[in-house]
């Protein structure tokens, strides 16, 4: 194999970030849709800047959601209240709505795909099993072995980072500290491998003075101080691969960092699609997640693809493996299914293909059922889509996500000594 040595970066964000205060406002109305309804369709758009939320989108559901309340909750708990909201505060920003029903056209393909369908058939009944997709579009799934959940090291790291940067905020460790940041991990790698920490990079913002201190230099040396003890040192304690001695770390490269979140910038559902996924290690179809019920493909078809993936990689198949899928608005099966192992195959990507069509349910309705999508909110307490809605929606290992499970892996690597495989 051809040596391959290169640095790869991959970024996430806080809960904070504009972007993500919307992703979390549209997953909370989600949400807040299907445990009262769980057959409700929702497709909720969310942006946000300074004194505003508005909440746009196609809802159909047989129940009443307090739309600007949930709003509200969420802005509240991530953390714009008082002071800390610079700008954008839970309890006084604007709640504007504007909300229409999904198109009947799209839901007569939704509701019951064209493989079942007849030239007379009534799509206008209650959806069935025989459900078809709510949109085109191709998806892709990844996983490889360069982490324990089976992610691109690069995300993971970020991820971890941006995460305890919100957590010490919260806990209060580092009390100066306001909702909005930014984490960036550039790693080295030899012969296609991880094998080095190149860069660190954390942007947080912060009050305008800490400790009585409004020296912003003195500020800035405090931030570096604590965020290296409390965030860097502690992600990294639990890590295999440790920065060294040459590894380049910054901190507020910018130099001060107090005006942010929706303030700061705007903010967009479904603007941070690659933080959401594999950190650019992958492609990506470029459909977001946030604010769409399962029936959308975007959405739960990058969730299966990223469990097929996983499970072909936890067989021991391959070390790496990417999925596509297409889909057709109203159409069931998917149009196509693509493997890709880069050459880490232990049989043909042509045999894992036919693994895959044998061994997985790729339909909307199959997905669906296989995770039961529809009911994982009323079954974790009115709240799950919205934990996902920051810190990625893959490789999660802080709650309990059916497509991160490796329960097909067995039975593909048994499969598999029918073609050969010397992988068992």
């Amino acid at each position: 194999m051809t040596t391959k040595n290169f640095l790869f970066t991959s970024e996430s964000v806080t809960e904070g970030h504009p972007d993500k205060v919307c992703d979390q406002i549209s997953d909370a109305i989600l949400d807040e849709f299907l445990t009262k309804d769980n057959r409700s369709r929702v497709a909720a758009e969310t942006t946000v800047t300074t004194g505003m939320a508005l909440v746009c989108g196609e809802i159909t559901a047989d129940c009443y959601v307090d739309i600007p309340q949930v709003v509200r909750n969420t802005i509240r708990n991530i953390g714009y209240t008082g002071i800390n909201g610079g700008g954008f505060d839970a309890d006084t920003c604007a709640v504007l709505t504007s909300i229409d029903e999904q198109s009947t056209d799209i839901g007569s393909g939704v509701n019951k795909a064209l493989e079942s369908r007849s030239d007379n058939a009534d799509t206008s009944s209650t959806e069935t099993e025989a459900i078809g997709a709510g949109d085109q579009g191709i998806m892709f799934g990844y996983a490889c072995n360069e982490t324990p959940e089976l992610m691109p090291l690069p995300i993971s790291l970020a991820h971890k980072l941006s995460h305890r940067l919100a957590q010490v905020r919260k806990e209060g460790l580092v009390d100066y500290l306001r909702p909005d940041g930014k984490s960036q991990v550039t790693v080295e790698y030899v012969d296609g491998k991880p094998k080095r920490i190149h860069t660190i990079l954390l942007s947080t913002q912060h009050n305008p003075e800490i400790r009585g201190i409004s020296d912003n230099k003195q500020i800035q040396q405090i931030i570096s101080n604590d965020l290296k003890k409390y965030v860097i040192d502690y992600v990294f304690a639990s890590e295999s691969i440790q920065p060294d001695s040459d590894t380049i770390i910054l901190i507020n490269p910018s130099g001060r960092f107090v005006i942010g979140g929706p303030q700061g910038d705007s903010g967009l559902t479904g603007r941070k699609i690659i933080v959401d996924t594999y950190g650019g290690y992958s492609r990506h179809g470029g459909g977001a997640f946030s604010g769409k019920d399962p029936t959308k493909v975007d959405r739960s078809a990058a969730y299966a693809s990223r469990y097929v993936a996983k499970n072909i990689v936890a067989s021991g198949l391959a070390d790496k493996c990417e999925i596509e899928l297409a889909y057709a608005i109203g159409v069931a099966e998917p149009l196509s299914i693509m493997v890709d192992t880069f050459g880490t195959g232990k049989i043909s990507d042509e045999e894992i293909e036919r693994l895959v069509r044998s061994n997985f349910d790729l339909t909307p309705a199959g997905i669906i059922n296989k995770f039961d999508l529809r009911n994982l909110p009323s079954k974790n307490g009115g709240k799950f889509y919205q934990l996902l809605a920051a810190y990625g929606h893959m490789g999660r290992t802080d709650i309990n996500v059916p497509w991160e499970e490796t329960d097909k892996a067995d039975s593909l690597k048994a499969q598999s000594l029918s073609f050969g495989c010397g992988c068992v």
